[in-house]
């Protein structure tokens, strides 16, 4: 509960001799300042700040029941002028304040009593406040309060300044300077209200839960209404009422100063109102926080703004269309080789495009006749166009005709066709003559061509004739050539046959006999014996070895190689190849390696001439390959149901460029006599075309110095 309490007595301390110089200060500028209380006040509480250490502190006077600020420390001056407070009720704190005989502290909270008041809300804040009563020499009630925070120590500065204060105001008041002011004041209030009456857009001040405190005449139209008003009213000002609260609540949350649109009901016809929201918040020290809003009606300035920009969308549609039309043709004439030129009515040019500005203008660097030849390509383009203008051609009708004109530079002929025609509007006017010009020279050169080219024709046709004959006389010589040559291909073919077999007898007996005698059957033989034998033991089987690749190759070419079909296992192979070149192997020191795949099912397809081929490339490998190792790989792919057998080698490898050689017949990357490798150059030869022949092929991939791989692709059932 608040308390009134008289505050700690005024200590009658003596002053220095310094304070005597300001007080006198401060009584001389009552006496230059002597009819304005406003100012004497204000001067009397920087007097205390300076010299008392009062911060904030507030003057208050007494006038027709009311305390009103005239002055203030440390507080804003706007709250100070608008400060009031009735004195009506005696229990009020500051009435009792203003009746006390010493200095009264007054608390927060409530008094005693019934009906007890909250202490004041003034411009100095919330907190204790010393309330010094300002009386004149006869008074018994003081005609003003001095208002300031307790704890201040210079207390005869702060009762001197009472006193003189207290004189002055008994001065002033005597004259009726204050209710002068007043008057003023309430003549300004009122002159406010006719103003904001003759506004003609609403105009409210709600305090911030939206209850509506001051309002002009055109906001009460809107959101107020008397009992003796009709219900639809009621009902329209309720709902104007309902959507301004919230409005307002929507501006604390998002910001006051932020201009939005609401949209009320005219209660008197009914209609749809749009208006332009502008609220700002302002502080009152008597009712506190406060929203002033000003409602601007933009209704048919809405309407008229959506008319507009509806306009302007249109405007803007056509504009565009029109620039894009312009655009099309512009590119349209840009884009023709041929001159095209448009005339208004008169003759005069108004578009051309880039090949006619070369004949009708004068170029930026012009040689001495360009200008004259502009002007007579002008004269005769003009002459043209007068026949159009002048003669009585209907709408649509077109004009042709030949024009001589000149290349400005270099004074060129060129003659040209003209072909003119009238646009004109749906009146029946000429609006335009568009005219296109078509260089002729060229049509002339293709007619001059022609002639020439006919004449050429002519002559290329007998000797074409000529050359037919010949031609027919050397085909059928080729023909013969051909003949004997094929002929001559399968006596080769049947010689190679024949001798392979000549040669196989004697050197089988050869091999046969050799073999018998390495086995000892004519006795035991000498090293240096065995060692000529097995010389010739592996040159005979070498030769053996080239005879059957002769045989085989001419088998191929006769189409008389016999297809084996049987059903086996492809993983039984590569060991089987393995152990016909053991002594190989062993004599190259390589590792050959072996990878299966056991998931690979039986191959139908010729046994023997799969072995055949993985033969040849194993054996390829051993041959160049000095150092690293080898590896057949076995691999079969369920997605296409094939099998391949790879060889692959860390040998010398082959060149990109010999790839497809190397598989042509008696063909080698070296084929020199003294070549290092040895070989006819049929093995692979042999192993592409059977591989061709059992439904497969022969794939290489290699590069120089990097080895090789050849790999065998065949299918798993042989094609029939």
């Amino acid at each position: 509960m608040a308390t009134v309490q008289p505050a700690r007595s005024l200590s009658r301390t003596k002053v220095p001799s310094s304070s005597e110089a300001a007080r006198l200060e401060l009584l001389e500028s009552y006496i230059i300042h002597h009819e304005d209380l406003a100012r004497c006040a204000q001067l009397s509480l920087e007097w205390l700040a300076r010299h008392a250490g009062v911060r904030r502190s507030m003057c208050v006077v007494a006038d027709e029941g009311r305390l009103i600020g005239v002055a203030g420390r440390g507080v804003a001056a706007e709250d100070v002028a608008l400060f009031e407070w009735p004195l009506s009720d005696a229990h009020d704190p500051l009435t009792a304040a203003l009746s006390a005989s010493r200095p009264t502290l007054l608390r927060p909270g409530r008094t005693g009593g019934n009906g007890g008041r909250p202490v004041p809300v003034t411009p100095m804040g919330a907190g204790q406040l010393a309330a010094i009563p300002l009386r004149g020499r006869d008074d018994d009630t003081a005609l003003g309060l001095l208002l300031l925070r307790p704890g201040v120590e210079a207390f005869d500065h702060l009762s001197w300044l009472a006193t003189v204060l207290g004189h002055k105001l008994e001065q002033l008041l005597g004259r009726g300077s204050l209710a002068e002011e007043l008057r003023k004041l309430r003549h300004e209030r009122s002159l406010l209200f006719t103003i904001i009456n003759a506004v003609t857009d609403p105009i409210l001040l709600t305090d911030t839960e939206g209850r509506l405190i001051v309002a002009n005449a055109r906001a009460e139209k809107l959101f107020a209404a008397g009992e003796e008003e009709s219900e639809g009213r009621r009902r329209a000002v309720e709902l104007n009422n309902m959507l301004f609260s919230a409005a307002l609540s929507r501006s604390a949350v998002e910001g006051p100063s932020e201009a939005r649109e609401l949209l009320l009901v005219d209660p008197s016809e009914g209609s749809d109102l749009l208006f332009e929201v502008l609220s700002s918040t302002v502080e009152d020290p008597r009712e506190g926080t406060g929203i002033v809003s000003v409602l601007r009606n933009i209704t048919d300035l809405r309407r008229a703004t959506e008319q507009i920009e509806e306009n302007y969308q249109q405007l803007r549609a056509l504009e565009a269309a029109a620039r894009a039309e312009r655009d099309r043709l512009n590119l349209i004439i840009d884009s023709v080789a041929d001159p095209i030129i448009v005339t208004d009515s008169v003759g005069q040019t108004v578009l051309m495009n880039n090949p006619a500005e070369e004949l009708f203008t004068v170029p930026s660097d012009p040689a001495e006749s360009a200008e004259r030849n502009v002007q007579a390509n002008d004269a005769h383009f003009s002459s043209f166009i007068s026949g159009l203008l002048v003669g009585d051609t209907a709408p649509g009708a077109t004009r042709r005709g030949d024009i001589g004109l000149v290349n400005p530079q270099t004074s060129e002929p060129i003659p040209v066709e003209a072909i003119a025609g009238k646009v004109v509007s749906e009146t029946g006017e000429l609006g335009a003559v568009v005219t296109i010009l078509h260089d002729r020279r060229e049509a002339l050169e293709r007619v001059s061509l022609y002639e020439q080219l006919k004449v050429a024709s002519d002559e290329l046709q007998a000797r074409v004739q000529a050359a037919t004959a010949e031609l027919a006389t050397q085909n059928e010589l080729l023909r013969r050539q051909a003949i004997e040559l094929e002929q001559a291909s399968r006596l080769k073919s049947q010689f190679l046959a024949n001798m392979s077999h000549e040669f196989r007898t004697p050197l089988n007996a050869i091999l046969g006999y050799t073999h018998m005698l390495l086995q000892g059957v004519a006795g035991e033989l000498s090293p240096p014996v065995r060692r000529q034998l097995q010389r010739i033991d592996s040159n005979g089987r070498h030769l053996l070895t080239i005879i059957n690749e002769i045989l085989d190759i001419t088998r191929i070419e006769a189409g008389k190689m016999p297809i084996q079909l049987s059903e086996f296992n492809v993983n039984e192979i590569v060991p089987e190849v393995m152990a016909e070149l053991e002594p190989v192997v062993a004599r190259s020191k390589l590792a050959v390696t072996p990878k299966l795949a056991p998931e690979a099912p039986p191959l139908r397809n010729d046994r023997q001439k799969v072995k055949q081929i993985v033969l040849n490339l194993l054996s390829n490998a051993l041959k160049f390959t000095h150092q690293g190792g080898i590896e057949i790989a076995v691999q079969y792919d369920s997605g296409t149901g094939v099998v391949s057998i790879s060889v692959t080698d860390t040998g010398i490898g082959i060149a990109p460029e010999h790839h497809e050689r190397i598989f042509e017949d008696f063909r080698q990357v070296d084929d020199s006599p003294s070549r290092q490798y040895g070989g006819t150059g049929l093995g692979l030869a042999i192993s592409r075309r059977l591989a061709a022949a059992l439904g497969g092929r022969i794939a290489l991939r290699s590069s120089l110095g990097h080895g090789s791989t050849f790999t065998l692709t065949i299918p798993v059932e042989a094609p029939q």
